[in-house]
């Protein structure tokens, strides 16, 4: 017997599930029925669920589901009404557990929660939707049990799993987003470090900081043990048959932030809070080149604007080309300070060789000015749309912009 956090009196489970909802009204009660009539025999198992105040009810769904269980089996009913309203019912050998969170505080947020309300020596996360198969639940917690110090990832990507019913789209940037993580992060020896389906034991994250605002928790725990031993184990991956997909932009977004501040975690020395130099050509290439393509977008809003108050007769009457060369010139010249401090980190700011580099700067951005006007030329006189036509040519240009500056402006290899 033991305490939880809350100080109620009951047995301290063996295997924590944490699933977090929200809306998810149409899926909840048969998961959870479902999870309790797959566990593996001889394990108390406590079934957490995070509920972040769903409009649809899921919470309210599951406290009536909690409370019907009491009355009919007489499990033990708990009650709390601290920080949260949590209400759980313990009955054979299982526990189901709700907290419920007073707004969206999002998916890890929800996932850590669960992890500091729960009591078990090893830990299971997965969604609620179907997606993650509550039949691949026995399989995890089996092979967690028999390599206690190991991680136990729910793959898609390894050989056995797949994919079902997503869209070409949806495979498309799920798959980027792994090889991103995988290669990015070091993570090479994982097929499917994205998935958010696994399993490990509690002692795995005793001693690291997660991030509740990540977006990835399987991603962060990976990085932050690195070396820990990771076994995947194949499923089948079926999209939702019920309810709305969580998938949009804020999520792509909250990806991204996620994979830059692993990968400057992964950078900082053990012991140290010096930064190591990057050695790798690639991801030096590619972080120097979204830099550069920052501050272009900086300079394709500035020459957008200045462009179009020259030309609409806001400032002046100017023809749309004359308006672009001024547009071209301005965001050239606020471009190259960005990219001399920011991007190519160049110090050396005395005053003939930043001379020197503008001139190249300018007369390499002249060759990407010439495209630029090409292609707007072309694209007006097709029938484009200026506003459009604008927008096309300076992208078209911005390649040979980069490239060309970082061998002949900062002198650096072109790959590197």
């Amino acid at each position: 017997m033991g305490r939880d956090t809350r100080g109620d009196l009951y047995e301290r489970a063996d295997v924590s599930v944490i699933i977090p909802t929200y809306n998810e009204y149409q899926n909840i009660l048969h998961l959870v029925e479902v999870i309790k009539r797959k566990l593996p025999g001889g394990l108390f198992t406590e079934i957490i669920i995070v509920d972040d105040n769903s409009p649809d009810g899921t919470g309210k769904l599951i406290e009536n589901h909690i409370q019907r269980n009491q009355l009919s089996s007489r499990g033990r009913l708990i009650q709390h009404h601290e920080d949260d309203d949590n209400v759980m019912v313990k009955s054979g050998n299982s526990v189901v557990k709700l907290i419920r969170r007073e707004s969206k505080k999002g998916l890890a947020s929800a996932v850590m929660h669960g992890i500091r309300s729960s009591t078990g020596q090893y830990i299971l996360v997965m969604d609620a939707d179907f997606s993650h198969p509550p039949e691949a639940v026995p399989v995890l917690i089996t092979e967690l049990m028999n390599d206690p110090d190991c991680i136990v990832i729910a793959s898609r990507y390894t050989d056995g799993g797949s994919v079902a019913g997503w869209p070409f789209k949806r495979v498309l940037l799920s798959r980027l987003a792994a090889k991103i993580a995988r290669h990015g992060l070091k993570l090479r020896n994982i097929r499917d470090p994205i998935s958010g389906f696994f399993a490990f034991p509690r002692h795995i994250i005793e001693n690291i900081g997660i991030s509740s605002s990540g977006y990835k928790l399987l991603l962060e725990i990976l990085v932050k043990t690195k070396g820990a031993k990771v076994k995947e184990v194949p499923y089948a991956f079926t999209n939702r048959k019920l309810g709305e997909s969580k998938l949009d932009s804020r999520i792509i977004f909250d990806y991204l932030w996620a994979i830059w501040y692993l990968y400057r975690y992964g950078r900082k020395s053990r012991g140290s809070m010096k930064t190591e130099k990057e050695k790798r050509t690639s991801v030096l290439f590619l972080s120097k080149a979204a830099r550069f393509y920052t501050v272009g977008a900086t300079g394709l809003l500035i020459n957008y604007v200045v462009s179009i108050l020259l030309s609409k007769g806001i400032i002046s009457d100017f023809w749309y080309v004359q308006a672009s060369v001024i547009g071209i010139f301005v965001s050239v010249t606020s471009n190259f300070i960005l990219n001399k401090i920011w991007t190519f980190e160049d110090r050396n700011i005395i005053t003939k060789n930043t001379l020197k580099q503008y001139v190249f700067f300018v007369g390499l951005s002249a060759v990407g000015a010439v495209i630029q006007l090409t292609l707007l030329y072309i694209f007006v006189q097709s029938g484009f749309q200026y506003a459009l036509s604008l927008i096309l040519a300076v992208a078209s240009a911005s390649v040979s912009n980069f490239l060309l500056n970082k061998k002949w402006t900062f002198h650096e290899k072109i790959w590197g």
